[in-house]
């Protein structure tokens, strides 16, 4: 049975040599945990060996693992990712307990979030949800309907808008999962040529952060490969 120590340490090796495959620096990519499901031992196992950044996928998840881990006397610092599908009656508990959003899709959900982030902790970092591979079952705005959504986002007072993310189709051909990969950067390109200044991209889980990492990823998801599979 792995231990945490042996699946971070392949995690990390994976994308070292996905960044040196690519010509990238190390420090280029950042490791997102992806501890839905995972109860907080679990978190904070990997927390102790220097893992800070984790994703939840669930509001309900969020708030419980999130009020455990940060009560005084010794709140555990964790940078708090909510990288799930966002109702507008869960927005508040959202606003005050992440760092980052990375599931935008409707302005009605970001100007929520804007108005519900508490000042004191400043904006919160958000990426925009691209439904690159057109299927409409995905979440996710439509490739022609980002820059006006883009927009939108980069006026509100207390979101910060960092970048774009996406979860294509499943795809096991390594040159094949670099296409949706792509399309996200050539967009980001896009975005940043009309004036915005976005440094994230969000993409690439377990099975194919490699293709990502190739085509630009600044931020890989990994669940399975850190924690093992989930429990049914």
């Amino acid at each position: 049975m792995s231990t945490p120590e042996a699946a971070l340490e392949r995690v990390h090796a994976r994308i070292t040599q996905a960044c040196h495959r690519a010509g990238r620096p190390r420090d280029s990519v950042r490791l997102l945990a992806v501890s839905k499901t995972r109860d907080v031992a679990e978190i904070r196992a990997l927390h102790r060996l220097g893992q800070t950044a984790f994703g939840e996928n669930y509001v309900q998840e969020l708030i419980d693992k999130h009020d455990a881990l940060e009560a005084p006397p010794e709140p555990a610092g964790i940078e708090w990712h909510f990288i799930g599908p966002l109702q507008s009656n869960k927005t508040r508990a959202v606003a005050e307990r992440a760092a980052w959003v990375h599931t935008l899709e409707r302005e009605k959900i970001a100007r929520r979030l804007s108005e519900q982030r508490p000042e004191h902790l400043g904006p919160l970092q958000v990426c925009i949800q691209v439904n690159v591979s057109g299927e409409p079952q995905k979440a996710g705005v439509e490739p022609d309907a980002l820059p006006a959504l883009a927009d939108a986002i980069a006026a509100l007072p207390h979101l910060h808008l960092r970048g774009l993310m996406t979860l294509p189709a499943a795809e096991t051909d390594p040159e094949r999962q670099r296409i949706p990969f792509a399309r996200l950067r050539e967009l980001r390109d896009d975005l940043c040529r009309r004036g915005h200044e976005l440094d994230t991209l969000s993409m690439g889980m377990s099975g194919d952060l490699e293709a990502a990492i190739l085509e630009g990823a600044s931020l890989v998801r990994i669940g399975t490969d850190l924690f093992g599979p989930r429990p049914a």
